[in-house]
């Protein structure tokens, strides 16, 4: 009887920490927005946590007053297009680190990065270089890396004259 009792009163604490944990994730999925401004000044609420892969935008957190609840950081040398490409980008990585892409570039860029990023990258070649710049602005090191890798990969084995056309 003693032994049942006490594995009555382990799985209740058990089931209390469960349930503890659930309202901590609630509290952590709440999190704190803020709004980026594009270039053309359209606006974005987005996730704090999302956007901290960038740099520019960790570094200017610091300076924008603690008390505003959502801060409005303008962007200007980011179009919207792009910005809504690098949202997405943070959306999908802020928690899922981004694989290492080898440099230089040996093989296939398909095969070494992830079925998501493959399909990410199906963009217009004008998408992708203002992309390149957006993730160079913001300090964005692995959407630098990926977009660059493309451009890389695009490239791979043509003449001067291909590249050109």
């Amino acid at each position: 009887k003693k032994k049942t009792k006490q594995k009555i009163m382990s799985d209740k604490k058990l089931e209390v920490k469960k349930d503890v944990k659930k309202e901590d994730k609630k509290e952590e999925d709440d999190g704190s927005y803020l709004v980026l401004e594009s270039k053309d000044k359209k606006t974005f609420k987005v996730k704090r946590d999302f956007v901290l892969m960038s740099g520019l935008i960790k570094d200017l957190l610091d300076v924008v007053e603690e008390d505003d609840e959502e801060p409005k950081i303008p962007l200007p040398n980011v179009e919207s297009k792009p910005l809504k490409k690098v949202i997405d980008y943070c959306e999908h990585h802020w928690n899922n680190k981004a694989q290492q892409i080898e440099k230089p570039l040996k093989g296939k860029l398909e095969d070494v990065i992830s079925k998501w990023d493959k399909g990410y990258l199906e963009i217009e070649q004008a998408l992708l270089i203002e992309l390149i710049m957006a993730a160079n602005y913001l300090n964005i090191k692995d959407l630098l890396d990926l977009t660059c890798a493309k451009v890389a990969s695009m490239i791979k084995g043509k003449s001067t004259e291909q590249i050109r056309e």
